[in-house]
């Protein structure tokens, strides 16, 4: 399949940067260029926020009901062309086309329950004090929204936020990831070719920093998203603060995964090798720092190395691919920095460990055990297809170093006593919580995490709130 260059999406039209710049764009599994995109400037920006705020007056004044049918149309679009769609996004992001293939269905569900959800926003009468008053809470649209998205999941990161906006009203202006910009583009164009007003919803591609900084700084943008690491989220949302901008950040995770001694194991071995080697790894939610039973530490590690060997690594185009290439060289220089710190600190390398292949971003499944709570792996977060891997003797012990790092986004655990299902519960610190399963994100569950990885939600009636003024207005009958 032909890859398709990346154009910029201005008030309902895709057109090439103003000044003619574009990035080539590379396949991780070939490491050739596929296609470019077009790299928006200052003038591009301006037009992009002006059709924003025209965009904005015409979609805010649709009724809610013909909102969500616009977005239902939009998620019909997306599951009908999803193979198109799926196979650019394996190009350009690496994943095996069946984990594109589950984003992108995923996509148009996301986007259903929003537009329904949208009707369901509702303002309240508010008995009053007085006979000849009456009060009202109203919910408005906040406005125009810039939104920041990561490669690794180009469609999901997009669609949680672009849904959200627009079940509530709001414009959206996004700034997606350059390295993987066909997959957004794609998806958006649903929108468009739904009938969403033009300027509604706005895409562009260029310097990063020059963008977040033009856009979060704009009087026209009254609402920023942003996911990412932990350092730029701090930076942008200091930076949105001085303009009083309304904030939503899902930033980095290192999640622990607690296995207590009457865990069922074998439940937690396939669950946790499925879940850890996703995307290889490349997940904010990923689970990294494994917390074992003394009693069946030895058992747990042998079996995750074993599996971790067996999983067939190649092009995500390729049928039986089970774990595509690291999105780009970056992530391979730091991969190897992660296993040389842990083999310095003394962890024992049980799989792994090693780039595979001259070409492409390939890297083994690695797994480490008696990790030192002072290696990097225990520490910092991998954002690959590294496991690092504990043994701890009371749960109150593997709850606190669960806890420890500044990290809040998401944890597992796995456990048949309902007392310790509760002690984890009420113990540890994240904002997502999985007790003997995968991670099962979904639209109707709040989706966001506490601590150093951000605030704020993208799932669920919460992630709403944060689009929409709340305002009270009080009539005096005369």
């Amino acid at each position: 399949m032909n890859y398709p260059n990346t154009q910029l999406l201005i008030n309902g039209s895709w057109e090439d940067a103003a000044d003619g710049r574009s990035i080539p764009v590379l396949n991780p599994a070939t490491d050739q260029e596929i296609g470019r995109v077009a790299h928006a400037g200052i003038a591009d920006l301006d037009r992009a926020l002006a059709a924003a705020a025209s965009g904005f007056e015409a979609w805010r004044n649709k009724s809610a009901f013909e909102r969500a049918k616009t977005m239902r149309r939009a998620a019909a679009l997306v599951r009908e062309r999803a193979p198109e769609i799926a196979a650019v996004l394996t190009q350009e992001q690496g994943k095996p086309l069946a984990e594109a293939k589950m984003e992108t269905m995923a996509a148009a569900d996301i986007i259903e329950w929003f537009a329904d959800e949208g009707m369901r926003v509702y303002g309240r009468i508010v008995p009053s004090r007085r006979q000849s008053t009456s009060q009202m809470v109203l919910k408005d649209p906040v406005g125009p929204v810039a939104a920041f998205t990561p490669w690794n999941f180009p469609i999901n990161q997009v669609v949680r936020k672009l849904a959200a906006a627009l079940a509530t009203g709001c414009s959206i202006l996004v700034k997606a990831a350059e390295e993987t910009p066909a997959a957004p583009a794609a998806l958006i164009k649903a929108f468009v070719d739904a009938g969403v007003p033009a300027g509604t919803v706005g895409l562009v591609y260029g310097s990063p920093d020059e963008i977040s900084r033009y856009l979060i700084a704009h009087p026209v943008i009254r609402k920023v998203t942003f996911t990412g690491s932990t350092p730029v989220g701090k930076q942008l949302a200091a930076l949105a603060g001085q303009h009083m901008k309304r904030v939503t950040m899902e930033l980095g995770g290192h999640a622990p995964v607690i296995i207590s001694e009457d865990a069922d194991l074998e439940l937690a071995i396939k669950t946790s090798i499925a879940s850890k080697f996703v995307n290889a790894g490349q997940v904010c939610i990923s689970p990294t720092r494994f917390l074992v039973h003394e009693s069946i530490f030895q058992d747990f590690a042998k079996a995750m190395a074993r599996h971790a060997s067996d999983i067939k690594v190649g092009d995500g185009m390729i049928e039986g691919t089970k774990m595509g290439p690291l999105a780009n060289p970056r992530r391979l220089v730091a991969m190897d920095e992660f296993v040389q710190d842990a083999l310095k600190s003394g962890a024992n390398l049980l799989a792994g460990g090693n780039r595979i292949g001259e070409v492409g971003n390939f890297f083994a499944p690695t797994i480490f055990a008696n990790v030192p709570l002072s290696a990097r792996l225990f520490n910092d977060e991998p954002f690959g297809p590294i496991i690092g891997i504990r043994s701890f003797d009371k749960l109150e012990e593997a709850i606190r170093e669960a806890n420890r790092l500044a990290y809040g986004l998401a944890a597992y655990a796995f456990t048949r006593s309902l007392k310790n299902a509760n002690l984890l519960t009420q113990g540890i610190e994240v904002g997502m919580l999985w007790i003997n399963q995968p991670a099962m994100p979904s639209a109707e569950m709040p989706f966001g995490g506490i601590k150093d990885s951000g605030y704020g939600t993208e799932g669920g009636p919460e992630a709403l709130e944060a689009y929409l003024n709340t305002r009270t207005v009080t009539i005096a009958n005369i």
